[in-house]
């Protein structure tokens, strides 16, 4: 690639990053204090054309403005004085001295690009050009910012939704399952046509049985039923303690007939997991004859990283994904975070409460929850790429203008995505550099890392 092809493409990408925002001076001002304002020599090589109203456009060869006008060439000797800096403007010269910044009136190491107040209503202190403390601060040129890729952001208050991620199962609300079992000895007359995985409805018949004890109190009830709710009050609790259902207590009480068999119902809507009864059986008290689990909310139990546990906390949303249902989301909330650490995995269990619509989640199914951790407060956050990280330390690098770059020790909390939370250090609106400062030798002294960047360059 010839000289002139390299200096093109050169100055091709200089007009891209002037474009965004990179470029800290006037190309334009640039180039007339390097050549003087003066065109090219017909004598000497042209190594590219520039826009003639110093517009950051350029080209490899002659062309023209939409307006007619040509491009004004740019020969050897005008491009090697282009990115040279231009010298500050001295206090007394014709321009008046720019203020620079302004700084903390207590001497706290605290600047702002406008005029503000402290905490006590004090003014921040105008600091011109030529008169701020340079101590610990990088100045770099033009041509070095443009080398290097410099690119800064603005600190800015964002609102850090941060995404908990674990995997877990599905499992049964523990206070939504039944046991149906007998207080007194019985015996099974037939059955329902009932069996496991069976879906039932609460007060639905489950099975017919005869009970000598119970057939006795229920004798009692009917007999002194007619005397009215009162009378019969002891026999009607006597019944009850044998867990007879409601609804055969008040039969009993309205027909004044004690039955010989009762109708077992299901005390709640669900599904049948478990079956222990035939007809014709012989059942001893606590037998356990039926297990019923209601399956409209569920649990999802996950493992949370020991590392994540400072950001749950009961009542936030949760979306749950199960292989089974590619792309469907099943919303819910967390419920508890145990109190309990697992060794072995140094993670803690978190339990999530889910709806469960049509049934479609079932026990023991594999299930990945995305927890949302955010509290909706907007916080000071800066792109993770702005942030160095010695170890012991965070430091960002401030853009101060005119080249001039200032380490600042912060304080960083949560993260989310490629932002992170800044505490201390920054406040909104100050400028920190997001790109190019792997420059800087995260293992050797922070500050004598940085007096090496501002070595003096050879001109171009």
């Amino acid at each position: 690639m010839t000289r002139r092809w390299f200096v093109a493409l050169a100055i091709g990408a200089i007009a891209i990053a002037g474009a965004s925002g990179y470029f800290v001076r006037d190309l334009g001002r640039l180039e007339k204090y390097a050549t003087g304002g003066k065109s090219a020599s017909p004598d000497e090589a042209v190594l590219y054309y520039r826009d003639p109203d110093n517009r950051p456009f350029y080209s490899a060869t002659p062309v023209t403005t939409p307006d007619g006008r040509p491009y004004r060439a740019v020969a050897a000797s005008e491009e090697s004085r282009l990115f040279e800096v231009i010298p500050d403007q001295k206090p007394g010269g014709a321009l008046p001295r720019r203020i620079v910044h302004y700084r903390h009136p207590m001497g706290l190491p605290d600047v702002s690009p406008v005029p503000r107040k402290d905490s006590m209503g004090m003014d921040y202190i105008a600091v011109y050009e030529g008169e701020e403390d340079e101590s610990g601060t990088v100045r770099l040129s033009p041509a070095r910012i443009q080398r290097t890729g410099v690119a800064t952001e603005v600190v800015a208050e964002r609102v850090l939704a941060q995404t908990v991620r674990a995997p877990g199962t599905i499992q049964l609300d523990e206070r939504r399952i039944s046991v149906i079992s007998l207080r007194t000895e019985a015996f099974v007359e037939a059955v329902e046509n009932i069996t496991t995985g069976s879906e039932v409805r609460r007060h639905q018949p489950l099975m017919r049985l005869y009970s000598p004890v119970i057939s006795g109190a229920a004798a009692e009830y009917a007999a002194v039923a007619a005397g009215g709710r009162e009378a019969g009050k002891g026999s009607r609790q006597k019944l009850a303690n044998m867990l007879v259902p409601e609804d055969v207590i008040a039969d009993i009480e309205s027909s004044r007939r004690a039955p010989l068999s009762l109708t077992w119902t299901a005390p709640r809507d669900g599904v049948v997991l478990e079956r222990n009864v035939a007809e014709g059986m012989r059942v001893n008290p606590g037998d356990v004859l039926f297990r019923i689990a209601d399956h409209s909310t569920v649990w999802a139990m996950v493992d949370v990283p020991e590392s994540q546990l400072a950001l749950l906390a009961s009542g936030q949303p949760a979306r749950v994904q199960v292989r089974a249902f590619p792309g469907r989301a099943f919303a819910g909330t967390v419920d508890l975070v145990y109190p309990k650490l697992d060794a072995a995995t140094r993670s803690a269990r978190v339990r999530i409460e889910l709806p469960n619509p049509g049934f479609a989640l079932r026990p023991d199914m594999y299930v990945l929850a995305e927890i949302d951790t955010s509290d909706g407060k907007p916080r000071s956050s800066v792109p993770e790429s702005a942030v160095i990280d010695s170890g012991d330390r965070q430091v960002v690098l401030l853009d101060r203008g005119g080249g001039r770059f200032e380490p600042r020790t912060v304080r960083v909390g949560v993260q989310h995505g490629s932002y992170v939370e800044v505490l201390e250090g920054v406040v909104p609106g100050d400028v920190v550099v997001t790109s190019a400062n792997f420059l800087i030798d995260a293992e050797s002294n922070l500050k004598a890392a940085l007096k090496a960047l501002v070595k003096s360059e050879p001109a171009r």
